[in-house]
């Protein structure tokens, strides 16, 4: 029972095998490297000079704090030896409370930077999976791999495309 079982799905398979070949041969399949349109796309030298504008006050704020707070280090050790110790002691406190609201400026510049980047990043992604299928739309294509691609030919790679479309953005 179980032998009849067995070269009945084999048989099965066996007639069903060629009409799956004619299918996959037929499929139109094309592949987009993500790490090349990413990287050469002009979106993300707007995106990055968007980022620049937004952040370059806050920026050289910062430097300029950093700056100032270092040159008061420097002025208290030097000046350390003929101050009272009780000017010394306020002195380093108040560079100390600086120091940590100096680290706090930062820490939130940082994350502030951060989700403004992802934030640009999931836009940049948005308009390339739109552009993709646009190209996909317009050629045909059955199956178009964006990630996750480890190696493709040259004759399915629409990479290219995609950057011309983009670029013409």
């Amino acid at each position: 029972m179980r032998k009849i079982k067995i070269i009945g799905a084999l048989l099965a398979i066996t007639l069903l095998l060629p009409s799956l070949m004619v299918n996959a041969a037929e499929l139109k399949i094309g592949v987009v490297n993500a790490a090349m349109v990413l990287d050469k796309s002009p979106q993300k030298e707007r995106a990055l000079a968007r980022l620049e504008k937004e952040f370059s006050a806050r920026s050289k704020s910062l430097e300029r704090k950093v700056k100032d707070l270092r040159a008061r280090q420097a002025k208290l050790a030097k000046d350390a030896a003929i101050l009272s110790a009780d000017e010394r002691k306020a002195k380093e406190r108040s560079i100390l409370s600086e120091q940590r609201e100096l680290k706090r400026l930062g820490d939130e510049y940082s994350e502030d930077l951060s989700i403004r980047r992802n934030e640009e990043l999931r836009k940049l992604e948005k308009d390339i999976a739109k552009t993709i299928i646009e190209v996909a739309k317009k050629e045909s294509y059955d199956l178009v791999l964006y990630q996750g691609v480890i190696h493709a030919s040259k004759s399915i790679n629409i990479t290219d495309k995609v950057l011309e479309i983009l670029k013409s953005k």
